[in-house]
């Protein structure tokens, strides 16, 4: 079994490494990359500031609360019920914020949860070409979902699971909402005695964002018939119809390998190959050292780290129709950083942990994602 698998993850590492060139030679000099072609992006932001300080390579380790959002078999594993809240401050004084709360079932065979994400701000003026400092008119966004997370294990080396979301997308006053699934699988198992683990998650697979709204309301005057008298028309109320907007669909292969599992002490490196729909394909590497019941007091600490490639930042690859810029991440920079860490309690049943996250966003600048948990 574990040969069998290992000459899968082979497989799949020399796979990833044909797929990014093979996409490039393909692609030619033609970019048919269709930038800006969806919507409800917020459904990206991630979930807890464990997994926005390794990035998407989180995905093969998750077998917390943030499972429900990075891959919902790791939901399956989950040790004991809790609950969780984190908040991220995001670019331009966004806020999104994240919370869910899940319970292992049949002795720890299955888990549910569900979870909630929020992205939006305020109160902001509208500014047009008549009135560039504002009209007296303000505007706001609200982007919501709520998802239902069903996890299982099969066996002892494979489990698979599925997040079904309802997403409320709300734009000035324009609103629209939609459906989506997120699948995951997680199989483990170890190479000599240091676990491994291989993720393949994908997100966002479902129906489009169509809006509607008062925002789309207009008078339309026409013309009268040719060969009729010019008479003035009437202005007559009509609404605009708006086309639909694909999901942010993401497939990620993740793998996470132990390289130190010694008695209280863990270091485990991560990476992750990830094919949107709306941009070109990226990766990601992360580690993560943690040492538990440190001299048997319940604490435990975490040190994190993680560098993702953002081809959304190489915008000199982007035709912008004649717009130049001098921003592109290029080769290797502070773009993609993310640092972190967390403090742990547990006594019996009772978890209790801290964790916070920087991730710097390149040309956006640099955030700040908290996170609170507790488990019973």
């Amino acid at each position: 079994m574990i040969n069998l698998l290992s000459r899968r993850l082979s497989a799949i590492a020399v796979a990833m490494v044909i797929a990014v060139p093979a996409t490039a030679q393909v692609a030619g000099s033609v970019d048919n990359t269709p930038y800006g072609g969806s919507s409800g992006e917020f459904l990206l932001l991630g979930a807890g500031a464990r997994g926005a300080a390794l990035g998407g390579a989180f995905a093969a380790l998750s077998t917390d609360l943030t499972a429900m959002y990075y891959n919902p078999a790791g939901l399956a594993q989950l040790a004991r019920p809790g609950a969780m809240f984190s908040s991220y401050k995001y670019v331009a004084d966004t806020k999104y914020s994240w919370a869910g709360i899940a319970f292992p079932m049949a002795g720890g065979v299955r888990s549910i949860g569900v979870s909630l994400g929020t992205f939006g701000f305020g109160d902001q003026p509208v500014y047009t070409i008549d009135n560039p400092d504002g009209d007296g008119r303000t505007y706001s966004v609200s982007e919501t979902y709520v998802g239902f997370t069903y996890g299982q294990n099969f066996s002892d080396r494979f489990a698979a699971g599925f997040t079904a979301k309802f997403i409320s997308d709300g734009l000035g006053q324009t609103s629209a909402s939609a459906f989506a699934v997120d699948f995951g699988t997680s199989f483990h198992a170890s190479v000599g005695s240091r676990p491994i683990r291989a993720a393949f998650v994908l997100q966002n697979l479902g129906s489009s964002l169509k809006h509607d709204g008062a925002a789309l309301d207009v008078g339309v005057v026409r013309d009268p018939p040719l060969g009729t008298p010019q008479i003035p028309q009437e202005n007559q109320p009509s609404r605009l119809r708006t086309s639909g907007w694909t999901l942010p669909v993401l497939f990620r292969v993740s793998v996470a390998l132990d390289l130190v599992n010694q008695g209280i002490n863990r270091v485990t490196a991560l990476s992750e190959f990830n094919q949107p729909n709306n941009t070109k394909p990226g990766a990601g590497m992360g580690l993560e050292w943690a040492v538990t019941n440190i001299g048997n007091s319940g604490f435990s600490l975490a040190a994190r780290g993680s560098y993702t490639i953002n081809p959304d930042n190489n915008v000199n690859d982007v035709n912008l129709g004649g717009l130049t810029t001098s921003i592109a991440s290029g080769s290797f920079t502070a773009d993609g950083v993310a640092l972190g860490g967390g403090l742990g309690y547990t006594r019996g049943n009772l978890h209790v942990g801290f964790d916070y996250a920087y991730r710097n966003l390149g040309p956006l600048g640099g955030t700040n994602f908290l996170s609170f948990a507790v488990g019973w």
